[in-house]
């Protein structure tokens, strides 16, 4: 087993697996082969898997098995881990309609950095991200990491409400709200696709592994699509 890796208790019929300290798409990736082969090792004993930024959170049926049974697949799981590519898991593209009227703080981030609206437009868009984890709500992917040059902290007192698609900055993260709620990231535009449809064959179009990138899109693309202002 990796010098790196740590596993604890996390319950009764859970154990977490710590794969590194800090996030990293090499950590992530790396996640998210541990999970593909405890799939295969612990079959129908396995109750869920909940990966995030550095960990993998294991949950399983303690009627059929033990800790200490799971544990030692673990250990062999992570002591057949070949490298890893951080490039692996699909590319999801997200359209977004990047403006002042449809990312109320694009404006201000744009000032404070000392840049043009589109630099910051071209900035985003020309990243690729990675999903690191999923969670606050269904659908709410946190991809990374953001140029340093856009790089914002959350706003210092968030709003009530942020509408459904709005995409947004916070600190080196960012990420697409999948529905209207309370939220505290800086708005720098909207899409229009849904991040969560629980009536869809498949719920989310993002999954933790897969890389984004954000396309650019007008206005009249955005109404098109679906799009609400």
């Amino acid at each position: 087993m990796p010098k790196s890796a740590r596993i604890q208790c996390a319950g009764e019929a859970a154990l977490i697996v710590y794969l590194g300290t800090e996030s990293s798409p090499e950590v992530a990736a790396r996640v998210q082969a541990l999970g593909d082969a405890l799939r295969r090792s612990l079959g129908n004993i396995l109750v869920e898997l909940i990966p995030s930024y550095a960990s993998l959170l294991v949950l399983f049926d303690p009627l059929r098995t033990d800790r200490y049974h799971v544990s030692q697949c673990i250990r062999n799981c992570l002591s057949d881990l070949t490298t890893v590519v951080a490039s692996s898991g699909r590319v999801v593209e997200i359209p977004v309609y990047y403006s002042s009227e449809s990312g109320e703080d694009l404006e201000n981030l744009a000032s404070s950095k000392g840049l043009s609206i589109q630099e910051v437009i071209d900035i985003h868009s020309e990243q690729e991200y990675r999903v690191y984890a999923i969670g606050f709500a269904p659908g709410f992917a946190y991809l990374g990491d953001v140029d340093t040059r856009i790089a914002a902290p959350r706003l210092s007192t968030p709003r009530q409400s942020v509408p459904r698609g709005a995409v947004a900055i916070a600190d080196r993260q960012t990420a697409v709200y999948p529905a209207s709620s309370p939220g505290g990231w800086n708005l720098i535009g909207r899409s229009p696709l849904k991040m969560f449809d629980p009536l869809a064959e498949e719920p989310m179009p993002v999954h933790v592994g897969d890389r984004v990138r954000f396309t650019p899109i007008d206005r009249s693309a955005f109404i098109a699509a679906g799009g609400d202002l």
